[in-house]
């Protein structure tokens, strides 16, 4: 059921308990090429974090603004209770944990950074799910400020993927609709 969130302007509820494990639902759209997508929403402000663009692989993005249904309305949750999942193309909407009735649908977004993100990309994309486990962010990877001191004692590390693209059931993009 979709009604107004406290998390983030509208969101998705639980009808009844869902038990883990259970699909919910298939995130639909109209599916394009990256290229059109960034073309559709090129000229879109770069403070606005709104999206119902989700990357389902290397060639297709889903636009929920079209033909969408209530998949496009779950909100980003740090800690989420669901977790998005790609089969062949088709991103679905999963239960991680139990579900009550009437709790806020939820799963990771995951979005990726890029190097053109303004200096504020931080604050726009700030989270507000509320959860002990909240990061700040709904961009992946978080932005870790390490210490001079852990350098020295730990070789480098390669950072995860800077785009969503390439995460297993990951992929919200960053183009706005």
């Amino acid at each position: 059921m979709v009604r107004r969130s406290r998390v983030h302007g509208n969101g998705c509820f639980a009808r009844r308990f869902i038990p883990k494990g259970t699909r919910l639902i298939e995130y639909l759209g109209e599916r394009m090429s990256h290229k059109e997508a960034d073309r559709r929403y090129a000229d879109e402000d770069d403070s606005n974090n709104h999206t119902f663009l989700f990357i389902a692989d290397r060639r297709t993005v889903i636009d929920a603004t079209v033909g969408g249904n209530e998949a496009r309305w779950i909100n980003h949750s740090c800690d989420g209770n669901c977790e998005s999942e790609i089969e062949k193309s088709r991103v679905f909407i999963d239960a991680r944990r139990d579900i009550e009735k009437g709790e806020e649908l939820g799963y990771d977004y995951q979005i990726g950074r890029d190097k053109s993100d303004p200096a504020n990309v931080d604050q726009i994309y700030a989270c507000r799910c509320g959860s002990p486990k909240c990061r700040g962010s709904m961009l992946w990877p978080p932005k870790r400020k390490r210490k001079a001191a852990a350098k020295k004692r730990a070789p480098a590390r390669k950072s995860a993927p800077r785009t969503a693209r390439k995460g297993k059931g990951k992929g919200k993009t960053r183009a706005r609709a």
